[in-house]
């Protein structure tokens, strides 16, 4: 508002002094006497002002025009001019509208008209860090790999261009299933930068698939390092890879080192059961029951397990039942109504024959959560308190149609494993397997598994011996399938 107010008075001012001045002229005597080539002129004073700024403006056209005339000598030369770098900038211009179409079009999924874009983008700009990576993409999504290839390879020459160009060849080889070129690729883009989330984590699921404990555990201190990973998962994900590298050492026949590297990665991650069992298999080859019990009892404490229950029944080999029962309540204490706690009780005093303490330590499982192992323990309860055999037949009927409880499941791709590993052996992701009951599947049958036990109670009534001998089998069979869960003690009964 000030400043347009100040614009008026400012126009108004001049105005009024051009009159004043025009006035001033006109009242002057006199004037200006100009003789040439035998012609005489008289100018007053305000046609001398006016002839004089007539004179100032054509000689600005004269001047402006010889520039014009120079401009047009140079660009005629191939120098850079006025003109060359108005003709710069409309081809600049339809260069970059050429480049922002092919990115429409490239998030549109019309990989050729994308690549139509870039190579005309690349015509205009003449900018090929700008274009290339527009080109191979657009290859990619077009189907045309060999020339995305190309263009990636181009990428490699330019340092500020080199990282897309071995990130993009990386990705290739990934999709093509050559993990060990994939590998050095991604090693290189690491090193260029290894602040790239994607890489790193790229990086260490090779690595990891390669089984190189070591390079990943370096791969893991750099995203600690660099921030892109938190420290309580950087502390779990260290323990794996060095339970794996101890794993590794083991096969090799190291014992010792294999030893250390476990209890090190107990220490690292307590509630890591494959790593508590080979520490505590450690201490117990090195005659330090004391250490192997006060590890197996944290991690129990942690998390509840059948493998710590086998290991820690493997301090005392030479134990009764009895002895057993008694030594085993350092961790039966723990956690009293943990499902596992229930039935590493009911299995000990199985074992120990105490058949009532085995069937409270139960409690509700058979009838809340009823699976194989569930079951099969019902099975030898009822037997040993002298059930008959249909009752016995009933529980080991319904145990084979059960859910096999928990066990080691990707969480990714829920794939079942028999044993821990570090890499799932389906999907190959890396720390995944937790230990769990994986998603029930819908039987194939409606009248198999599921009538077995009204097929059995029917043949028992009509010929004992036939079902005997079928029940022997059956019985065999059951035990065969579920001696994979229990815990090792479970040998004893």
């Amino acid at each position: 508002m000030i400043w347009s107010l100040f614009k008026i008075v400012l126009f108004v001012v001049l105005v009024a002094t051009a009159a004043i001045g025009a006035g001033y002229l006109l009242e002057m005597d006199g004037g200006v006497r100009i003789a040439f080539a035998g012609q005489e002129f008289n100018l007053t004073p305000l046609k001398t002002v006016i002839a004089l700024l007539t004179l100032i403006v054509a000689l600005w056209l004269f001047l402006k025009l010889l520039s014009l005339l120079v401009a047009t000598l140079k660009f005629l030369n191939g120098d850079e001019t006025a003109i060359s770098r108005y003709f710069d900038r409309n081809r600049e211009r339809t260069g970059y509208d050429a480049l922002s179409e092919g990115m429409m079009a490239l998030a549109s999924g019309e990989g050729r008209v994308a690549m139509a874009k870039a190579s005309k983008a690349e015509k205009y700009l003449r900018k090929p860090e700008l274009t290339n990576l527009l080109t191979a993409q657009a290859a990619e999504m077009a189907g045309d790999r060999k020339t995305a290839e190309t263009v990636y390879k181009r990428l490699l020459a330019d340092d500020s261009t080199r990282f897309v160009g071995v990130r993009g060849i990386m990705k290739q080889k990934l999709a093509d299933g050559d993990t060990a070129t994939a590998l050095r690729l991604a090693e290189t883009a690491f090193a260029l930068k290894p602040r790239h989330i994607e890489t790193q984590d790229t990086l260490l699921q090779l690595q990891t698939q390669d089984k190189n404990w070591s390079g990943a555990r370096e791969t893991l201190r750099a995203k600690l390092k660099q921030g892109t990973m938190p420290r309580d998962v950087h502390r779990r994900r260290d323990a794996v890879l060095a339970l794996s590298e101890a794993k590794l050492v083991f096969d090799e026949g190291s014992s010792i080192e294999a030893r250390e590297a476990a209890i090190e990665a107990n220490r690292m991650s307590p509630d890591l059961i494959p790593a508590a069992v080979m520490a505590a298999n450690g201490f117990v080859e090195k005659g330090q029951q004391k250490n192997a019990t006060r590890l197996l009892k944290k991690a129990w404490n942690a998390r509840p397990h059948p493998d710590l229950a086998a290991a820690f029944a493997a301090i005392e080999p030479e134990e009764t039942p009895e002895q057993r029962v008694k030594r085993f309540g350092v961790l039966t204490k723990q956690h009293p109504e943990n499902r596992e706690t229930m039935l590493l009780l009911s299995e000990l005093n199985l074992a120990a024959e105490d058949f009532p303490a085995a069937r409270r330590a139960l409690g509700n499982l058979a009838v809340e959560e009823p699976d194989a192992r569930v079951l099969t323990l019902m099975a030898a309860i009822e037997r040993g308190e002298g059930a008959s055999d249909d009752v016995v037949r009933g529980w080991l009927a319904r145990a084979l149609n059960a859910p096999r409880g928990p066990q080691w499941v990707c969480d990714k791709c829920h794939n079942i494993h028999t044993e821990w590993v570090p890499v799932c052996d389906n999907c190959q992701s890396f720390d995944t397997l937790s230990w769990k009951s994986p998603p029930a599947a819908e039987m194939g049958a409606t009248t198999g598994l599921a009538m077995l036990p009204l097929i059995v109670g029917e043949i028992a009534d009509n010929s004992d011996d036939e079902a005997s001998d079928e029940d022997e089998v059956m019985e065999a069979e059951i035990v065969e399938d579920d001696d994979a869960d229990l815990p090792e003690d479970t040998d004893e009964k």
